[in-house]
């Protein structure tokens, strides 16, 4: 979140008009983030969050406004956007695509937890129950058919060893998923990381942050969660984590029998994921802002875990 445009009261006072949401009372730019225009938006009824879309592709707004609505409904801990008195939630200001937001309560973990792990891996479960009979389809932007051709234009960045270990897994990941059964589909958040969530102490106040939303292996999804969440500073993983968020997932949904399979090769796969799209930022495509990109240092450094080390056991499902 962040402020590239900045807005005047009175555009967003007559911007509220549009909604049932009340009269502006204070507007608040949040200084932090690398894509969007983010304001905290009080009225004399609400608390509300309204984004503008400074990037991407913009004509798959509406798939995102559509995952939202349907996660919502299902009373997943997610902020369903603010449709207008028209039924309409995504609108234009300042001459971008802007959406009205319900203001989540609590803050980002950033050492959580096990009770925090817990109802992290009880909401992801429940929402990749729900998710696998979402209608709307987004093709993952970053799995492995994302991965093939985008690691060759980072290769002459890299020392020797690095490149080789980025073509042998890459290698590896084609063999393993290019043969194997379908993995369960759904709708995916794609960038679970522990700052798209707020908590208020060990309660879950939100899962914030869809715009790498979009449709595939619900595996993939857990792997992020897991490389983040459950992942220690030297990389490895810690197994009290790891088991709080897996168990109360799987309470949820559990993993079948190709998952569990599957599951060291998509951690591994997810870990060069960001690898990858880090060393991209830093050195082909940096961002549009005066930001500091992310180190890709630290992914290199789990996918060398997961090598080393493997996958911990997965906990089994309780009858």
């Amino acid at each position: 979140m962040a402020v590239f445009t900045p807005l005047s009261e009175t555009q967003v006072a007559d911007f509220l008009d549009r909604f049932d949401a009340g009269s502006l009372v204070s507007l608040e730019g949040v200084p932090a983030g690398t894509e969007n225009s983010t304001f905290f938006v009080t009225t004399d009824r609400r608390d509300l969050v309204l984004t503008l879309f400074e990037q991407g592709d913009h004509e798959e707004l509406p798939f995102f406004v559509e995952l939202l609505d349907y996660l919502d409904e299902h009373r997943l801990p997610v902020p369903g956007p603010l449709h207008d008195r028209e039924g309409v939630a995504l609108h234009s200001l300042a001459g971008k695509p802007a959406l009205l937001f319900p203001r989540m309560p609590g803050k980002f973990p950033k050492a959580p937890n096990l009770a925090q792990c817990q109802a992290l891996g009880d909401a992801l479960g429940r929402m990749h129950k729900v998710s696998r009979y979402f209608p709307g389809h987004r093709p993952n932007p970053r799995d492995l058919h994302w991965l093939l051709p985008m690691h060759h234009k980072v290769l002459g960045y890299l020392s020797p060893q690095d490149q080789t270990l980025m073509k042998d897994e890459v290698e590896t990941y084609q063999g393993v998923f290019g043969a194997a059964p379908e993995l369960p589909q759904g709708a995916l958040h794609g960038d679970l990381f522990r700052d798209n969530t707020l908590f208020e102490g060990d309660r879950l106040g939100g899962i914030i942050d869809f715009y790498n939303g979009c449709t595939g292996d619900l595996l993939f999804d857990l792997a992020i969660v897991i490389n983040d969440w459950a992942t220690d500073a030297d990389g490895q993983l810690n197994a009290k984590r790891h088991d709080a968020i897996l168990s109360a997932y799987q309470v949820r949904r559990p993993l079948t029998d190709a998952e569990r399979e599957a599951w060291p090769m998509m951690l591994r796969m997810t870990a060069l994921r960001y690898w990858l799209s880090r060393l991209l930022v830093v050195y082909v495509d940096p961002p549009a802002h005066d930001l500091t990109p992310h180190d890709p240092e630290q992914f290199r450094s789990i996918l060398l875990a997961r090598l080393n080390h493997g996958a911990l056991p997965l906990p089994e499902v309780s009858e």
